[in-house]
Formats: C-alpha cells, sequence, structure tokens
C-alpha cells in the first residue's frame, strides 16, 4: 500500500468513523445489521471492502443499506458479489475483522496485511466500481453517505448511488451490469414486466381467468419500499389489477404489526386489512422486498390468517417447472435436446409436511443449514435449482448451459411452425428464467410468478393452499450469553455441543406423535432458536417450551 493510499485511509477514518466502544458486530447471513445510530463506523468499513472486492474480482459490487424486516430504529449493510449474490464467505472473517479494528492504523494494517494476502491490486487498470442502495428507513441517507465515503477512501474507486430500492434490485443490477446487460432501475421494471406479460400470453384461453374469483390482488407493502415500488410496476401489468396497502408513503410505521415477516410468525392479519377482506387474495411483502407471503381471510376469522408461505410458494414453482419439463422430456427426439436436471432446496425449518409432499411428486429434495447463502450455493448444481425459506425468501435458478438451449430451441421456433406443447413449454422456462431474479430472493419477481402460475393453473389461493396441509408447529428464541456454544451438525438438525443437549431433546421429541425439533444459534442475535413440529399445535407448542427449557438448562440462561 502507498503513501498516499495510507493517508487517505488514516485521514477519513480518523475524521468521522472511529469504531464505538464496547460494541462487537459480526457478519452474519444477512451482513451487519444493529441500531442505526451505531453503524456509520461499520458501513464505513463495509465501504472499504466493497472497494477491495471490486479490485479483487474486477467487477462491478454493491452494497445495501437496509435491516430488512426489523425494527424502523435498526438499520444494516450487506454487499453483494460479482453474481448479485451473498459475499463470498471466504472474506466475511475479513468483514468482521475490519469492522471491529479499534483504531485507524490498526484498520490500516489489517487491510494491509489482507491486500497482500489477497494480492488484490490497487493500482489496478480498472479502478473499483461499487453501487449503492438504501431503503426507506430515516438513518439510510446517513448511512449511505458512510457507506460512499467509504469506497472512495480507496484511490480511483468509484461509488454510485442508485437510490432507494429494494434489497432484490440492487443485487439484480449488480448482477445485470457483470453481464455487459443494462442495469437501471427500468431496466428491472421492464425485464419483469414484459417477462410476465409473455407468460400470460401463453396461458390457454380456458385458463385465462380464474375460477369464478376476481383476478385483484392486494398487497401489504409493510410500510417500506416494496409498496412504493410494486405501484410503479403494477402500472406496467395490464392484465393485474393489484392494490397496495401499508406502502412507505403510507401513515404506519415499517415492519410494525405489518409485513412478511409478522404475518408468517404470528398468522395474523397485518394492519389494514381485516372481515371485509375474506375470501381475497392477499400477499404480504417485508421492509426491503426480498421476502413474500400470501395469505386469506377467512370468514369470521377475529384477525387469524390462512397463511401460504414459502415452502408453499417452492411447491406450487415446482409443480409449474415439472411440468413444462414433463413436456421437453416426451420430446426426447429432439436434436441435441437438454434433458434439465431438478432440484429443490429446503433448510431445516420447511413444514416436514411440504418435504414429504416434494418427495411424494418425485423431485429431488436437499437441506442446507440456515441461510441464503447456503440454499444458493445448493440450488445452482442444478440446471433448475428453486430454494425456499418458510419465510418466504427464495428463488429459482438456471444453469447458464440450459438458458442456452432454451435460447436457442426458442430462436428456431420463431421461424418455425409454433403452438404445440412443447414448443409453449420452452418459451414459458426462457421467459421464467428472465422474469424470476436470479441473483436473489425478490418479492416483485416472486409475486408476479405466483400470479402467472394460478392463471396458468386456473386455481383459487384456497385450491393452491390446499395442495397439503402443514404439521402444527411453534418458534421459540431463547436469550444466551453466547449463541456460538451451540453446535449443530446436519444442516443444523443435530446439536453436538454442549454435550448432551441432544439426546435430552431426542427424549423429549420421542413423546410427541409425528414430532420434530430442533434448536441451532441465530445467525443475527444472541439466541438460540427452537423449532417444533407435532401433529396439534398444543402438542407442538409444549415440545417447544419443553426445549426451550432444556436450552435454558444447559447453557445456563433465560428463555423468552
Amino acid at each position: 500500500m502507498n503513501e498516499e493510499q495510507q493517508s487517505l485511509l488514516l485521514n477519513s477514518s480518523s475524521r468521522r468513523f472511529l469504531s464505538p466502544q464496547g460494541v462487537k458486530v459480526s457478519y452474519g447471513t444477512a451482513g451487519f445489521r444493529g441500531d442505526a445510530s451505531i453503524l456509520a463506523s461499520t458501513v464505513y468499513r463495509v465501504g472499504i471492502l466493497a472497494a477491495l472486492r471490486s479490485l479483487k474480482t474486477q467487477s462491478v459490487i454493491g452494497i445495501m443499506i437496509t435491516a430488512s424486516h426489523n425494527k424502523v430504529s435498526d438499520n444494516g449493510v450487506k454487499i453483494a458479489d460479482p453474481n448479485g449474490g451473498m459475499l463470498s464467505q471466504h472474506w466475511e472473517p475479513f468483514a468482521d475483522a475490519l469492522a471491529n479494528a479499534p483504531s485507524p492504523q490498526q484498520l490500516i494494517q489489517l487491510v494491509n496485511e489482507f491486500v497482500e494476502k489477497e494480492m488484490i491490486p490497487l493500482d489496478g487498470v480498472r479502478p473499483a466500481e461499487v453501487l449503492l442502495g438504501r431503503d426507506t428507513r430515516p438513518s439510510g441517507d446517513a448511512l449511505l453517505e458512510a457507506a460512499r465515503l467509504g469506497v472512495t477512501s480507496i484511490v480511483g474507486a468509484v461509488a454510485t448511488d442508485m437510490g432507494i430500492l429494494t434489497t432484490p434490485q440492487l443485487h439484480w443490477m449488480v448482477r445485470a451490469r457483470n453481464k455487459g446487460m443494462k442495469a437501471s432501475e427500468q431496466d428491472y421494471f421492464e425485464q419483469l414486466s414484459s417477462s410476465f406479460r409473455c407468460l400470460m400470453d401463453l396461458i390457454p384461453t380456458e385458463k385465462s381467468k380464474f375460477n369464478g374469483m376476481d383476478d385483484k390482488l392486494v398487497v401489504d407493502g409493510a410500510n417500506g419500499v416494496g409498496g412504493l415500488k410494486l405501484k410503479v410496476l403494477e402500472k406496467l401489468l395490464s392484465v393485474l389489477v393489484i392494490e397496495v396497502r401499508n406502502s412507505s408513503e403510507d401513515d404506519g410505521v415499517l415492519n410494525d404489526g405489518v409485513g412478511a415477516d409478522y404475518v408468517q410468525k404470528e398468522k395474523f392479519v397485518p394492519r389494514g386489512f381485516g372481515s371485509k377482506d375474506a375470501g381475497m387474495r392477499c400477499a404480504s411483502l417485508d421492509g426491503d422486498a426480498d421476502r413474500l407471503v400470501y395469505f386469506s381471510v377467512p370468514p369470521e376469522s377475529s384477525g387469524m390468517i390462512d397463511l401460504v408461505d414459502g415452502d408453499k410458494m417452492l411447491s406450487l414453482f415446482a409443480l409449474f417447472i415439472r411440468e413444462q419439463l414433463s413436456f421437453l422430456d416426451e420430446k426426447e427426439d429432439i436434436k441435441n435436446y437438454h434433458q434439465a436436471r431438478l432440484g429443490v432446496v429446503q433448510t431445516a425449518y420447511a413444514n416436514g409436511a411440504s418435504t414429504n409432499y416434494l418427495k411424494q411428486l418425485g423431485l429431488e429434495v436437499n437441506f442446507t443449514p440456515t441461510g441464503v447463502k447456503y440454499l444458493h450455493e445448493k440450488a445452482a448444481e442444478y440446471d433448475i435449482g428453486i430454494y425456499f425459506e418458510a419465510n418466504g425468501h427464495g428463488t429459482v435458478l438456471f444453469s447458464e448451459s440450459f438458458i442456452r438451449w432454451l435460447e436457442a430451441r426458442t430462436n428456431k421456433l420463431s421461424s418455425g411452425s409454433q403452438g404445440s406443447e412443447v414448443e409453449k413449454a420452452a418459451l414459458r422456462l426462457l421467459a421464467v428464467s428472465k422474469l424470476i431474479n436470479q441473483a436473489v430472493g425478490d418479492a416483485l419477481s416472486g409475486l408476479l410468478l405466483v400470479e402467472v402460475i394460478l392463471h396458468q393453473m386456473g386455481w383459487s389461493i384456497h385450491r393452491w393452499n390446499e395442495l397439503y396441509h402443514d404439521l402444527p408447529s411453534r418458534q421459540l428464541k431463547v436469550k444466551v450469553a453466547d449463541r456460538t456454544a451451540v453446535i449443530t451438525a446436519n444442516a443444523e438438525t443435530v446439536v453436538v455441543s454442549p454435550p448432551g443437549l441432544q439426546d435430552a431433546i431426542n427424549a423429549e421429541t420421542a413423546k410427541y406423535p409425528q414430532g420434530r425439533c430442533f434448536v441451532r444459534p441465530s445467525g443475527t442475535e444472541d439466541v438460540v432458536r427452537v423449532y417444533a413440529e407435532a401433529s396439534t399445535q398444543e402438542a407442538a407448542d409444549t415440545l417447544a417450551n419443553c426445549v426451550a427449557k432444556l436450552v435454558d438448562q444447559f447453557l445456563g440462561c433465560s428463555s423468552s
């Protein structure tokens, strides 16, 4: 590192961004998060890291300022890698060390050592380039400025403010830029809307309407950025009527009694919804629009809902894609036919009934630890890989080789005869690959794909929800001093430390019909999370509470 670079880092970090005393942060499954008032130093240092990552990869990198479904006083920061996905796990320890460096001098030493170890070309021909985005939180503007200053503390680095965005939009833009595609927000809207219209045009006439159900969709925007962007997108969708409630333009508080996280966990109507919506098809986004769940309000529900979660979205997508592949498989005489390998990926939080349903369909089901980075990596091993968490975060990945085959196949169709199911199946799959956000889970693109498939199948939300019936479940969390004291294996379903805890969990679980229970350390909070399933809600609640007490006993802490 030359003298100019050292001086620039020293001056910028010393002036405004000293690490707060007594605060230790860690790069979890969703980057750094915490109270917005103490994050300026962390975000500034993430700017440095993003610029170095850009130099190392010779690619555009992204920084998103958001705390997703957290309360409005929180904020956070995450990095989008060149493919639009999460930061490489190899760089996470450096992120932790950089964020927690106690002084500017130690920060410079860390950067210098890392630059040498990773052979990062500080004087490379191509300067670092980082795209910045933020959600609607009041603290976002100041933190975005901290990120910009961090990026530009690396000599020659350029930070481009892309404005107020959903998290998936920022990830999409990074991926698009690195693939040489147009990458503005308008380009994002146009790709989604044109792909949606293409898929709608391919729906058979007899299925072009729901079975006696209104085409209207009512969406809870969590008082965040997603509702704002959905209103823009809806204007490009002439065949779909969307009513957005709880937009950031409204008077509600971000994620307070609204949003996908609240709806999925509480199974209760968000603010602004009630008995007047009985029978309607409803959906809920989270604060930065990377999660999506559907729900309906039963007559006389007293506020409770019929939830259609991420597991059921995965099942819907898998059914549709499997059907399209089956049309192609029937024509194995197609020259150079690429027989696609389809796989689905879940975490241990997936309801056991969903896993059984997918296996009964003959699909290949895999499990990974909780966290998008693990799900995404596994899904990428397939020609078409579908992953979703029960919380509504997920997407569909298409391999480049299969997309090339589809493009070649559909290019031939454009100059020849069209109309067979084989031809339509190829066109549908190619359109799905463009509609779905392959960088990361995206509530807006996921919502459009759900709507297309329901139209294609002629299903109401109630028919969709009847695919299978969830086993009753309960989630709890136990406050702990050190969540790393719990170590798990087998995709977080088995505790290997502290010794004896897993045996105690097994003994308790065996008491309940269809019982299943696991515990895991949170990736974002100092808590241990407990998940339990059983044949009745009472049994699931009892099992979860008993296991929470076991965690308390083994770790010497108190549950909440």
